[in-house]
């Protein structure tokens, strides 16, 4: 096996990376975020019950919508050291990359055909499409540190995370176009603008992918061995936790982490279901709102990325927490479609910064290492499950009480106690400086 040189800092190759965040980026926006989330609890809700059958399990919409994600997280939490790790011995890292990409774009394709008689076939669809996407940024992100330098990092990271939101607008806007303006293309069933949207994910992600997959390496830090990547790709994990359990400001910062993503994924993934089911917003208001987002999450991760610059990552990042629990709060306030565009202003703004942030942190915590994949992949999990804590609980707590609005209240929980550790980091981090 050849082992292509890697020089950090390569403009085409740093451009091929970014262009990723522009080819997957729209699943989150369409898929995850605007116009799935929508077309979902309008054909699910069936003579004003929100209750469904699932294989013959009765079950509230929006709790098997969320614990569909959760279920997706979580196996890949499961899977994905094992990957990870034979990424990591045979340098195969872009390859898997390209696999868990072809499953994702696919898999939007095949929502085409969803419809309320195809609730189990949707679903499942559904679940395949989100193992595609968090599968292949795994190996996306472990990219960052291989063709980047430490100091560059948190500019090129809001670099991905602005493209991506940009991208995400490009389509959901020609996207608007035929949902809100069906009869302008001769469209009579009300079912096709969206499913047409989801169809125009996958020829987006998969056609865009390609500039990155041409651009990225094919060979990094491959390892030839006699070693079963099977069995050993959890060792490689433990290996990974005795490294960074050395560094206490590490492990709290994971901690912070795990809490802090529960709550950001999940006031993501459930906020266009929140506005339509508990105040009865309008498609066009959703979207629109959403649009919105993603045009303020550009500027929002530049300006955190700024501010990181000049104050530490840390104190960017606890910032970026405060205000999330504000966002938490005032989401439980609202009544009314002013309340909600509000509050999804400020998610607009924070949202790119915390994540893009989050990322490079970390990045820049690592050790000196060649098994990057395997170090991203811990941290990969971490943010799985943590995802799979955060949805699950907004599910549980709807499911016990029946409100919707009661789930806010575990998301501001989440972000109370990462805001905790975050201070902690801080704290730790100042005797070094």
């Amino acid at each position: 096996m050849k082992i292509e040189t890697i020089e950090k800092g390569n403009p085409k190759v740093i451009r091929g990376w970014v262009m990723y965040d522009w080819a997957n980026s729209v699943y989150q926006l369409t898929i995850a975020s605007a116009i799935f989330p929508i077309y979902y609890s309008k054909i699910t809700l069936v003579g004003g019950s929100d209750v469904v059958s699932f294989f013959g399990i009765k079950i509230i919409n929006t709790v098997l919508y969320s614990w569909a994600i959760a279920a997706a997280y979580l196996l890949m939490a499961l899977l994905s050291p094992m990957f990870s790790a034979i990424a990591d011995y045979t340098g195969r890292r872009k390859t898997f990359m390209k696999v868990f990409t072809w499953i994702g774009a696919w898999s939007c394709g095949f929502l085409f055909f969803f419809t309320k008689d195809t609730l189990e076939f949707g679903i499942i669809t559904f679940f395949m499409a989100w193992l595609g996407y968090c599968g292949s940024l795994v190996f996306y992100n472990s990219f960052l540190p291989v063709i980047a330098e430490p100091e560059d990092q948190d500019r090129i990271s809001a670099r991905g995370y602005s493209m991506g939101y940009l991208g995400g607008v490009v389509l959901l806007i020609i996207n608007l176009l035929v949902v809100l303006k069906p009869m302008w293309f001769g469209i009579t069933d009300p079912t096709l603008p969206a499913r047409l949207a989801f169809l125009s994910v996958f020829l987006w992600w998969i056609g865009f992918s390609q500039i990155t997959f041409l651009a990225l390496p094919k060979y990094t830090y491959g390892k030839r061995g006699g070693k079963n990547y099977l069995l050993n790709g959890y060792s490689e994990l433990r290996v990974v936790w005795r490294q960074l359990r050395q560094s206490k400001v590490m492990v709290t910062y994971l901690i912070a982490f795990f809490f802090m993503n529960s709550g950001i994924l999940t006031v993501m993934f459930m906020a266009a279901t929140y506005g339509e089911k508990q105040l009865h917003l309008g498609e066009s208001v959703l979207i629109g709102t959403i649009l919105g987002i993603q045009l303020l999450g550009i500027a929002g991760a530049w300006s955190f990325s700024r501010i990181s610059s000049l104050i530490g990552n840390i104190p960017t990042l606890i910032i970026t927490v405060f205000a999330w629990v504000i966002i938490c709060i005032g989401a439980y306030s609202i009544s009314s479609a002013v309340g909600f565009v509000i509050v999804a202003c400020f998610v607009g703004l924070v949202m790119g910064g915390s994540q893009s942030l989050a990322r490079s942190t970390y990045s820049k915590m690592l050790p000196e290492t060649q098994d990057h994949t395997s170090f991203f992949s811990f941290y990969d999990v971490m943010e799985k499950l943590a995802t799979v804590a955060g949805l699950f609980s907004f599910g549980i707590i709807e499911a016990i009480t029946g409100n919707m609005k009661d789930s806010v209240l575990s998301v501001v929980s989440f972000f109370i106690v990462g805001l905790t550790f975050l201070l902690i980091v801080w704290r730790l981090e100042k005797p070094s400086e």
